[in-house]
């Protein structure tokens, strides 16, 4: 926490603001916006919920397509079963590990040719890196599709010096509880478009026609954001420059310390782009460091600490079997390589330096007493 976040919850309960509308609601919306330089945001309840309104608003219907990125949370994927729709999953490259220029160019030469074109490209920014956004862009604009720009992950990030969520028709925010700034829970759905923003509000809120009694004449969700948590993230939105500071601290000691033992390699940063580096990733390969991301979370999780592989690619989810998949490569699939090797190490923003020094030197001896076996064993071959 801040530390200042009492303030405007105090402020809501003096008011008596405690429903999913009011003052603190209002502010978080203009000073998001005003932040990322959109004209326009809509606070909901998850970072999934402003994902389902982006589709709605884009008319995805039962049985349209809509290419989405694999190596991501479920989170992204699922509103497009809400909405009946059929996601085609779209593999990364190395250079972001986001989504594949040429895997998406792929995906829409096949849509041509089935006759089955998507309805928008789900495009997501993974653990606060942007993805190639001119190339992704270029390509959607090419064939006429719209693009939602997942950037749950990646609040404070920049491509080329614009803010990440900002490139497509809509762009998505989280503030769960382990995002860079948090109102404990809860999203927001941005865009230039103002007018399809006002019927996202119509939307979150049930739906409600304008009328003296409760009249509703289609479908809508409870999705509006309580005055309560946008409270919380007004304050938190005051630290948001502090936080990313902090990660890109958390990061550059991590890679200080362990970019040197062979095989270890940690997520790039694309040129002329800027991660919040929500969370410290690497990946390990096993044949140079003799050690397995298995192996090194077992070892972290016995000194009970708490590290993660990389997100499952959503194409090998049992969820996600019947649907397609385009690699980057026709013998290249790069989600799947990070999967297999790649961890996130603890990233938080309050994480000491002791306990992330503790982290580094479990690490280390690990990799160390690795590398010693090997050479041993190679002496052992040369001498054989």
């Amino acid at each position: 926490m801040s530390g200042n976040e009492m303030k405007y919850i105090d402020e809501a309960f003096r008011d008596n603001w405690v429903a999913p509308l009011g003052p603190n609601v209002d502010a978080f919306e203009q000073d998001i916006a005003e932040l990322v330089g959109v004209k326009g945001a809509v606070a909901v309840s998850s970072g999934t919920a402003a994902i389902h309104l982006a589709l709605s608003l884009l008319d995805v219907q039962k049985n349209d397509v809509v290419f989405c990125s694999s190596l991501t949370f479920v989170a992204t994927a699922n509103p497009i079963l809400y909405q009946g729709g059929e996601p085609v999953f779209i593999d990364s490259e190395p250079e972001t590990w986001n989504m594949s220029p040429e895997a998406l160019e792929e995906a829409f030469k096949d849509a041509e040719r089935t006759g089955k074109m998507p309805k928008a490209a789900l495009i997501v920014n993974l653990y606060g890196q942007s993805a190639k956004m001119d190339e992704l862009s270029a390509i959607c604009r090419e064939y006429g599709v719209p693009i939602i720009e997942d950037a749950a992950e990646s609040l404070g990030a920049a491509y080329k010096g614009k803010a990440s969520g900002t490139f497509g028709e809509f762009g998505i925010y989280s503030f769960n509880g382990n995002k860079i700034i948090t109102t404990s829970g809860g999203g927001m759905l941005v865009s230039n478009n103002t007018e399809a923003l006002g019927r996202a509000r119509f939307l979150a809120t049930q739906a409600k026609d304008p009328a003296p009694h409760y009249q509703h004449s289609q479908l809508g969700y409870n999705y509006r954001l309580s005055n309560i948590l946008a409270g919380i993230g007004r304050s938190q939105l005051e630290v948001l420059a502090s936080r990313v500071n902090q990660r890109r601290a958390v990061f550059k000691t991590y890679k200080r310390e362990l970019a040197h033992f062979p095989g270890i390699s940690f997520m790039p940063e694309l040129e002329d782009t800027f991660s919040n580096r929500w969370l410290t990733a690497l990946t390990i390969d096993e044949g140079l460091a003799g050690l397995s991301p298995v192996d090194l979370l077992n070892l972290l999780e016995q000194e009970n600490i708490e590290a993660r592989p990389v997100w499952k690619p959503l194409h090998l989810q049992p969820l996600f079997q019947n649907y397609k998949y385009f690699p980057h490569g026709r013998t290249e699939s790069v989600s799947e390589r990070l999967f297999k090797r790649g961890i996130c190490l603890p990233s938080g923003s309050n994480m000491t330096l002791y306990d992330q020094m503790r982290v580094i030197a479990i690490v280390k001896k690990a990799l160390s007493s690795k590398v010693r076996c090997n050479n041993l064993e190679n002496i052992d071959e040369l001498s054989g």
